[in-house]
């Protein structure tokens, strides 16, 4: 292939509004920084679930492609633990940038970021009534909205994790769940999504 044709082929994958909106989140102005060093990816402790490495997600998010960023499983796969953010020489925000891919993901309605959006309803949903997580009702209700014939799968390892105690079936609320509550909300009328 010639590189006029390659040049015509990467143009074509390039979108530079994307590069635009992920620049004009906050933090997301950052990666302009990004050497390519590949810290953040030698650093990551899930990047061998990952299909592509936060360095690549990078390059691809500076490159304009948004179609491959938001349909990558990398985004959805980071443990959110800020090892990456730690170690990166140029001092970016690299958890945080995963954060602002998702919510581009969620806003363009991709398929993976469904079930994320219902995972983190469900879930602030029961922390919004116990104070806390209930591990049971959580996958019940995820398992049943998104795939609930996938479930059936999944009977086993939840009827071992009950027998053996390592989940319980039963919440009671926290003391003052209330108190709680009215953290939640607030969080939500400064514009948290869930």
């Amino acid at each position: 292939m010639m590189l006029k044709d390659r040049k015509a082929l990467f143009e074509r994958d390039m979108d530079l509004e994307f590069m635009k909106e992920v620049h004009g989140i906050p933090g997301g102005d950052a990666i302009k920084r990004c050497i390519q060093c590949g810290t953040c990816s030698g650093t990551c402790p899930v990047s061998w679930a990952m299909d592509k490495s936060p360095r690549q997600i990078i390059a691809m998010v500076r490159a304009g492609m948004r179609d491959k960023v938001l349909t990558s499983n990398t985004i959805w796969t980071c443990a959110s633990c800020y090892s990456c953010t730690v170690r990166c020489p140029q001092e970016i925000k690299i958890t945080d940038v995963m954060y602002i891919l998702k919510r581009l993901a969620m806003r363009a309605g991709q398929k993976k970021a469904k079930a994320a959006q219902v995972f983190s309803k469900t879930f602030t949903d029961l922390v919004r009534r116990y104070g806390r997580n209930q591990e049971a009702q959580l996958m019940t209700r995820y398992m049943l909205k998104t795939n609930p014939l996938g479930a059936i799968g999944f009977a086993g390892v939840g009827l071992n994790l009950f027998r053996t105690g390592r989940m319980p079936l039963g919440a009671k609320p926290i003391k003052d769940v209330q108190g709680l509550r009215r953290i939640i909300d607030r969080a939500q009328q400064l514009g948290g999504e869930g």
